[in-house]
């Protein structure tokens, strides 16, 4: 080889990089790029998640959302006949207590048993609107179900008399029970 062959060649180590500057600067430049690159990358990844975390949550509410208002469009449907259902109870209250004291001379006739039918029917279409009744005499006093209206002689704390049934609607009370509850009996007469 002659000297300008051997001038041209260069020992990697005294090489130059194309921009000029010498050989380790470069190195460490693209270290710190590269190392500023992986921080907005963990950056992007958290904002990411957070996102997603968000995306979940915001889901989540939906479903629930869509759950309560579905509940709520049920419960509205179950009760919107409740101010009928309350308006007709008091016509089944008459049906059953004119039933209740018929004159033993009319107790077989057609029309005594076609009045028993329509008070059959009436509770059946409320048995199907969800109404059921109150199940009050012999049972505890409960305040949430039944409303007192007089002390009788009974048991203590237990219905003793019934002078208006009571309804619940969708396990909802509609209308409490009129009840006599017992004050139980005393040993003597007059004291309570």
């Amino acid at each position: 080889m002659d000297d300008t062959t051997q001038h041209r060649r260069r020992r990697p180590a005294e090489a130059q990089q194309p921009d000029g500057s010498p050989p380790g600067e470069q190195d460490v430049a693209h270290g710190q790029e590269l190392e500023e690159l992986r921080e907005q990358l963990e950056q992007e990844r958290q904002r990411a998640d957070a996102n997603h975390a968000g995306w979940q949550r915001a889901t989540a509410d939906f479903i629930n959302f869509k759950r309560r208002t579905e509940q709520e469009r049920e419960e509205q449907a179950r009760f919107a006949n409740t101010a009928l259902i309350l308006n007709v109870l008091p016509s089944a209250d008459d049906l059953e207590r004119a039933l209740q004291h018929v004159d033993p001379a009319l107790e077989g006739s057609v029309w005594i048993d076609g009045v028993r039918q329509i008070l059959r029917k009436l509770k059946g279409a409320l048995a199907a609107a969800g109404v059921t009744e109150i199940e009050a005499i012999g049972e505890l006093f409960d305040p949430n179900l039944h409303e007192a209206i007089a002390e009788g002689e009974g048991e203590e704390g237990r219905v003793v008399s019934e002078a208006q049934r009571g309804y619940m609607l969708g396990g909802r009370v509609i209308r409490p029970s009129m009840v006599v509850v017992g004050r139980g009996n005393s040993p003597n007469p007059g004291v309570t």
